[in-house]
């Protein structure tokens, strides 16, 4: 039997939508699975004890969706407890065990070895946990088994990453209790595709999903969501790294959607990048059901945007804005400051902006997560190699360890450039900020940007609100 385990427990609640993926490619193959949820148990520790009291297991899958929570100053750290799942699950059952999951294909290697598991899967975990199960049986060919990480006596080896160019996954959705997630997660996933051929300099996306956006036909897509609104779950959120990459596929999705007359029966939000949007895809978009968008602007400084290596620009931003009004969609804009080169006037600039062209709410996130093989974590290492560390953020000692939260703000910010960002930002409620200073904010008041144990935000789910979570908190902050 292959037992697959989700290790996430982040309040409010998220759905393991790639555990339920995994699943039903596993169970469409043929094979007993089970899915141990950790994340409505009250004590994990005893929920995995009774488990395998029960049961034996032949391979144990376990999902790892964030290492951690990726904000500053908060940068909480999720290794140590999925060490300590690994260890708990090691005393109960002699099944080897695979990690997999967004969080571990980011460092790989690293939870590997921390972990002590027997295996990895970096990328798409559907048709290589299968293989996988058939080389653990007998075959002990590992080396056929797409983007697995496995021990050898000459150490870890790497097969390449698991990125094929089509995303083909059930759209049944049976293994995961999905109607417990929109109750206190207040929202569910879906994808439309996987992995992103942007270069931004700082996200691991396509160091998880691969560099090239891999398209599900929109057939399926449309599959799911009426799969999802059987059950009674009609309010969604893509996963997707940007819905509108590329342009074409978003309106196949859309026309999807439409023709089947979904768009009146599900509530789903988005990322996206503010271009490609005109007023064709927002007027589908809306038409498809969608109520909501998250752009990831960044910055509304032409400096800023060209050290990000985006592709907007200022005028898009705007443009994107006047867009989700015409159709009644609600706007987000995620910005990132404090990348390099970031000045007191490039933040004043992109912060006036924002303010100008009026979304519904902004994401002021301070301070940007290094994750290696990025291009902005090449720039810095070499400059810490060169005994160069200003602008680092981190709440660990010793030598800088990027497997580690560990942020930069760019120096030219001042001593306090949580408390700048605070004066640019003033008494703006549009506005959610990631932290007032270098102490961890409580996260017990409404503007707090980070998801993570906000409180605010899982009282307004338990009280019936549904939805993407900025759309939630900008409804708090009135």
């Amino acid at each position: 039997m292959l037992t697959l385990v989700n290790t996430n427990r982040m309040v409010p609640v998220i759905g393991p939508v790639g555990l339920d993926y995994v699943a039903g490619s596993a169970a469409q193959a043929g094979l007993d699975v089970e899915l141990l949820d950790l994340c409505p148990a009250a004590d994990p520790d005893k929920a995995i004890g009774e488990y395998f009291a029960s049961r034996s297991a032949e391979l144990i899958g376990i999902s790892l969706r964030n290492s951690d929570d990726c904000m500053w100053p908060s940068a909480d750290w999720f290794i140590g407890e999925l060490q300590r799942t690994v260890g708990r699950i090691r005393e109960l059952s002699d099944a080897p065990i695979v990690i997999g999951g967004v969080g571990f294909s980011i460092f790989p290697k690293m939870i590997l070895e921390c972990t002590g598991s027997d295996f990895g899967i970096r990328g798409d975990g559907e048709q290589a946990v299968v293989e996988l199960v058939h080389q653990v049986r007998g075959g002990g060919d590992f080396a056929k088994v797409p983007g697995l990480l496995w021990r050898s006596d000459d150490g870890i080896i790497a097969n390449s990453p698991n990125w094929p160019e089509r995303v083909c996954v059930p759209s049944g959705r049976d293994f995961v209790d999905n109607a417990y997630y929109l109750e206190r997660g207040g929202q569910c996933g879906i994808e439309t595709k996987r992995g992103c051929n942007r270069h931004c300099i700082y996200c691991a996306d396509p160091l998880a999903k691969g560099g090239v956006s891999r398209l599900r036909e929109p057939a399926e897509v449309a599959d799911e969501v009426q799969s999802l609104l059987a059950r009674g779950i009609d309010v969604l959120h893509t996963c997707d790294s940007e819905f509108n990459i590329p342009g074409e596929h978003a309106l196949a999705v859309c026309d999807e959607l439409i023709e089947r007359g979904l768009g009146g029966k599900v509530r789903w939000y988005t990322y996206m990048t503010p271009q490609p949007f005109d007023a064709e895809l927002a007027s589908k978009m809306a038409r498809a059901g969608c109520v909501g968008i998250n752009f990831t602007g960044d910055s509304a400084c032409a400096e800023m945007l060209r050290t990000y290596c985006k592709g907007h620009t200022c005028e898009d931003l705007a443009s994107a804005v006047k867009l989700c009004r015409a159709n009644g969609m609600a706007v987000m804009i995620d910005l990132l400051l404090g990348g390099p080169g970031e000045t007191p006037q490039t933040a004043r600039q992109t912060i006036d902006f924002i303010k100008r062209i009026n979304p519904d709410c902004a994401g002021a996130t301070l301070g940007i997560r290094l994750y290696p093989g990025t291009g902005i974590s090449a720039t810095i290492s070499r400059r810490i190699a060169a005994g160069d560390d200003s602008g680092i953020h981190r709440r660990y000692d010793g030598p800088v360890d990027l497997f580690k939260p560990t942020f930069y703000i760019s120096p030219s910010l001042g001593d306090d450039p949580s408390g700048l960002v605070a004066e640019l930002i003033g008494c703006d409620k549009r506005f959610f900020t990631s932290g007032k200073s270098d102490e961890p904010e409580p996260r017990d008041e409404p503007a707090g940007y980070n998801y993570n144990e906000n409180k605010p935000l899982v009282e307004a789910i338990r009280n019936g609100a549904r939805g993407a979570y900025w759309d939630i908190l900008r409804q708090l902050n009135g």
